[in-house]
Formats: structure tokens, C-alpha cells, sequence
């Protein structure tokens, strides 16, 4: 039997990160909850809007819940993604 997976906290990171996988550029999308445990990983040839919806999708269907704060990066991806996909879920963005 396997054990249940405690909730992550209602506050998500969401971060990607370019990879060669040989040769060829893809983008590691990963989304960490507020205690650090990481929620979900995804690697995609894309980096745009239709990328960012596919992995907020993925990530909501996993974890069956919506979060109550998405904290980004400064991807222009992600705002319309988040309306689309999070419409009630508040969005702030860092510089990092």
C-alpha cells in the first residue's frame, strides 16, 4: 500500500531552467511547495505560454487542489498561463 503524500502548503514556486539534451535545448519546469518539497517536475522543448499552461495543469491534476499564491520568475509566460489556468489564485513575481 502506499503512503499518502502530506498536502503541500497553499503557497507554490514555480521556476525553469534551460537543459541540452543532446544537443537540443528543453526547459526544466519545476514547482517547489513552501516547506521545499518539490511538486512536480516537467522537461519540454517549449518555453511559452502553452508550456506554462501544460505544466499548471499537470501540477493542479497531481496535487488536487489549487494553490492560494504562485510566485514566479519574470517569464512573460506565466502571467496569461495563471489567468487561464489559476484565475483565483494570486500571482507575485520576483527578480531572481
Amino acid at each position: 500500500m502506499r503512503r499518502r503524500r502530506p498536502r503541500p502548503g497553499d503557497k507554490w514556486h514555480l521556476d525553469e531552467v534551460q537543459l541540452k539534451i543532446n544537443g537540443r535545448k528543453h526547459w526544466l519546469w519545476r514547482a517547489v511547495g513552501q516547506d521545499g518539497m518539490v511538486l512536480d517536475i516537467l522537461v519540454q522543448e517549449r518555453r511559452n505560454q502553452e508550456a506554462a499552461e501544460t505544466f499548471l495543469r499537470r501540477l493542479v491534476d497531481g496535487s488536487g487542489y489549487q494553490p492560494r499564491v504562485v510566485i514566479t520568475d519574470q517569464l512573460a509566460s506565466y502571467p496569461p498561463a495563471l489567468r487561464h489556468v489559476l484565475p483565483r489564485t494570486e500571482h507575485r513575481r520576483t527578480r531572481d
